[in-house]
């Protein structure tokens, strides 16, 4: 090996260890003074490159990819805008020169008119031909979609309905259940309040601060005489006997007893009636003994007679 290839190989083993994107500045330009650096590595930009305008290679690649088919077969149609009569800020003639590209409303309407222009250029020739532009009234155009598809659309639509229904009725049944136990601590609040009214009004008739008995009437009506609207019915001889024997309300313990006055008061006492000296009927020894029972050995003389 010669002397040559020997710093060849050096050379390129000491290029390989140097990597430009590691290098500082400082050691890119002692690179540079001892030599090391080499054209390609550094890319100097002298601008934007000029885009060619090559008409003739333009249409030769038009040709190159153009078909000749009927019109039918391309329905292309290139035309100009039909010419606006009333123009803008209603001046009449305004021409397609004129439309400025920046008012959206002018550049809009322009799209329009251009629409329209294709529309009146088109119909007639495809009526021409005998082409119909008109879909018919019976017209029904095949499903991108199959029949399987579909139906699997239908049933997934379905049970997300049954699944909003059962949803709303257990809503409806827990506002339900809510309601009824709200109405039923209130009837209970309210019976608990009534009872303890109704013992509030015992306890006053008890101990003789109050004489009225409405409490015990409830929250009935009042039945109204027919003679006498307005008026409360009173009590029936049959209640006042009643009230009058058994008492109504109040203490009951001791009232049968004996007082001075009662004991005094002889006016009820009947000497007939205590020493059993009442009426009697004939052939009786008395009312004392008139339905006593005979006694066994009559009644088995009365027994053996009848046989």
């Amino acid at each position: 090996m010669s002397d040559h290839d020997e710093e060849s190989m050096a050379e390129s083993e000491t290029d390989s260890e140097i990597d430009p994107s590691e290098l500082t500045d400082k050691e890119l330009q002692e690179a540079f003074s001892q030599g090391k650096l080499k054209p390609g590595l550094n890319v100097v930009l002298e601008g934007k490159p000029i885009a060619s305008n090559d008409v003739n290679g333009l249409k030769q690649s038009l040709l190159n990819f153009k078909k000749d088919l009927d019109w039918l077969e391309r329905l292309d149609v290139t035309t100009a805008p039909v010419p606006d009569k009333t123009g803008q800020n209603g001046v009449e003639g305004t021409q397609n020169s004129d439309i400025n590209a920046e008012d959206d409303f002018q550049r809009e309407m322009c799209f329009y008119r251009q629409a329209q222009a294709a529309v009146l250029f088109a119909l007639p020739r495809l009526q021409q031909f005998k082409i119909s532009t008109k879909r018919p009234d019976d017209y029904f155009a095949e499903m991108a979609k199959t029949d399987h598809h579909m139906q699997k659309v239908r049933q997934k639509l379905q049970a997300k309905q049954q699944a909003m229904e059962k949803s709303e009725k257990a809503k409806q049944l827990r506002a339900l259940r809510n309601y009824g136990k709200k109405v039923q601590v209130e009837v209970l609040q309210k019976r608990q309040k009534e009872k303890s009214n109704m013992m509030n009004q015992i306890k006053k008739y008890q101990k003789g601060l109050s004489d009225k008995l409405d409490f015990l009437e409830g929250d009935q009506p009042q039945k109204k005489m027919s003679g006498a609207p307005g008026k409360k019915k009173g009590p029936s001889a049959k209640r006042k006997y009643k009230d009058q024997k058994f008492g109504f309300g109040g203490r009951k313990k001791g009232s049968k007893r004996n007082t001075k006055e009662s004991f005094n008061d002889v006016s009820g006492f009947k000497a007939s009636v205590a020493h059993g000296k009442g009426p009697h009927r004939p052939g009786s020894k008395g009312r004392k003994n008139a339905n006593k029972r005979p006694g066994k050995k009559v009644r088995q003389k009365i027994k053996n007679k009848g046989r």
